[in-house]
């Protein structure tokens, strides 16, 4: 049986008069490949910011063993196995490739033992990524799709449990959208992680991952399978149209 890693329990998310995550429910669990999509404007990263540490849930609960981590900052989250990439990569520029990874190990991974070979150091997770040829590079002097890697990388060395991943694949080329894919794939299966993946590339989304949460106006509206997501009234109405079932 999967072990719970994430209860995500109504959390809701407001600004001001705007509730921009409404009483959200999800769980997540070791092993699994989760997507999340909806419109812009659904809620998808402030549910992420929420449930990362990022900012705090107006209301709601977020246990992870057994502890209620609501409210609580990101570091708090990083301790517990949480890891996540953002919509724009925050990468350090000015250092090497190699260091940036290294910041990852420093800042939150060498208090915790590796899980898998993968995650030793430096040098095998630019090897995991595809990076290890770019490692004495500048960050600024890679590719804005091997930033992308590399943001992946740096959480990858803080040795998490559950991975979220913010549109990774925005701005990239189809063939390059299909590699990060695969990747992911590759990462869940290779370290035994959870991964989160919200992403616009749907029709690329629903080809990889096994379970779907859809968000509309902060509300939950579908969490099933790829093939019950895109047949549901709902969602059909409210985002995806006939496109994915064409």
């Amino acid at each position: 049986m999967a072990e719970r890693l994430l209860d995500a329990r109504e959390v809701t998310v407001r600004f001001g008069g705007l509730t921009a995550v409404d009483a959200v429910s999800a769980t997540f669990d070791t092993g699994e490949l989760v997507g999340i999509i909806g419109p812009n404007g659904a809620g998808k990263t402030t549910f992420f910011n929420a449930i990362s540490g990022v900012i705090a849930p107006t209301a709601g609960a977020l246990r992870m063993d057994g502890r209620d981590l609501a409210g609580q900052g990101p570091h708090r989250f990083a301790a517990q196995g949480v890891a996540r990439t953002f919509q724009t990569p925050r990468v350090f520029a000015a250092m090497r490739v190699r260091d940036n990874v290294d910041f990852g190990l420093q800042f939150a991974g060498r208090h915790r033992a590796a899980a898998a070979p993968a995650l030793a150091d430096a040098g095998t997770i630019l090897a995991l990524i595809g990076l290890e040829r770019h490692a004495a590079l500048p960050a600024a002097a890679i590719t804005p799709a091997q930033q992308r890697l590399l943001e992946i990388g740096m959480a990858l060395a803080t040795r998490p449990r559950l991975l979220l991943l913010d549109e990774v694949a925005a701005g990239l080329t189809e063939a390059e959208v299909e590699a990060m894919a695969r990747l992911i794939g590759r990462l869940r299966g290779e370290l035994g992680l959870a991964v989160v993946w919200i992403e616009h590339a749907v029709a690329t989304l629903l080809r990889h991952v096994e379970r779907v949460l859809v968000l509309h106006q902060g509300r939950k509206i579908a969490d099933g399978t790829p093939a019950e997501v895109v047949r549901n009234p709902e969602v059909i109405d409210a985002y995806l149209g006939d496109e994915v079932l064409a």
